[in-house]
């Protein structure tokens, strides 16, 4: 069977970075979730807000801190989760720095949008795609393609059915229509990062290219965490009197839920190749 390896220990920037970002979390959604009225933006924004900062605390953060002990031990399924981790929260911090209004936490969300976008790029950067391609040797990839490409399409059309409209008739799309937002921030991320990114990871999948193999790891674990906290703002909207369409409830539940079970299918299947640890370049390497 084919050896696994896992890319090098991590160095100081990259676990500065990521400690930095841990205590800067635990910080900004502490504040978010218990000193009354912190956030100042419109009511129907505040569930949501809420929602994702209690996902962050009690799930991103213990996630985040035990991939990272296993990514600098050198793990590759530690190493993996720790860049996917890190992109959810780059995608959170990069929202709540351009759509939550003003406050004393608005350069903490900077921080945290600058050191996550730093992290992930660089570890994406250090990762050999091959590394990985090979240690999945064999494990089927028809699931994970079908998965990134049905989350590409789906929110895709969700968005598309909300801000293709109001384009059409120079309105403002339902999901802004009671903030003071100039323009809907989460669906230009979406449509203009995430969706592209789902779709560009299947076909890489599909075509078997190593890149691929790195992509739909990262994007399984930032889906994942993302949907579940979609999960926990539906939650919030649902306490507070807001409607939510069942439609979308069900959509955002069954995706969370395929994703999560993909996710760990694809983390465990990285151990196939072999459970030996070595050493490359000096450097020991782990497969757990």
């Amino acid at each position: 069977m084919t050896a696994v390896r896992s890319p090098r220990r991590l160095t100081r920037p990259y676990l500065v970075s990521s400690t930095i970002t841990l205590l800067l979390t635990v910080l900004a959604t502490v504040v978010g979730l218990f000193v009354p009225e912190f956030y100042r933006d419109a009511e129907v924004l505040l569930p949501q807000l809420y929602g994702q900062d209690l996902l962050t605390l009690v799930v991103a953060v213990p996630v985040l801190a035990g991939a990272l002990y296993y990514a600098y031990r050198g793990s590759i399924r530690g190493y993996i989760v720790w860049l996917g981790v890190t992109g959810y929260l780059l995608y959170t911090y990069a929202s709540y720095a351009l759509l939550t209004a003003f406050n004393e936490l608005y350069l903490v969300y900077v921080a945290l949008f600058a050191l996550t976008l730093f992290t992930l790029i660089g570890g994406v950067a250090r990762t050999d795609p091959t590394d990985l391609k090979e240690a999945l040797d064999g494990h089927p990839i028809r699931g994970y393609i079908v998965f990134q490409a049905l989350v590409a399409g789906l929110v895709a059309l969700m968005w598309l059915a909300e801000v293709g409209p109001a384009s059409l008739a120079g309105t403002r799309p339902p999901s802004i229509a009671e903030t003071t937002l100039p323009v809907p921030v989460i669906q230009s991320l979406d449509l203009g990062i995430v969706v592209p990114s789902f779709a560009l990871s299947a076909v890489f999948l599909w075509k078997r290219r190593a890149w691929g193999y790195v992509f739909t790891a990262v994007l399984l674990v930032k889906g994942t965490t993302l949907g579940l906290a979609v999960l926990a703002m539906i939650a919030f909207m649902l306490q507070s009197g807001q409607s939510v369409p069942l439609p979308q409830i069900v959509l955002f539940g069954v995706l969370s839920l395929i994703g999560l079970g993909l996710t760990i299918r694809f983390i465990r299947a990285i151990t196939r190749g072999s459970s030996r640890t070595q050493t490359h370049a000096g450097t020991e390497l782990r497969t757990d």
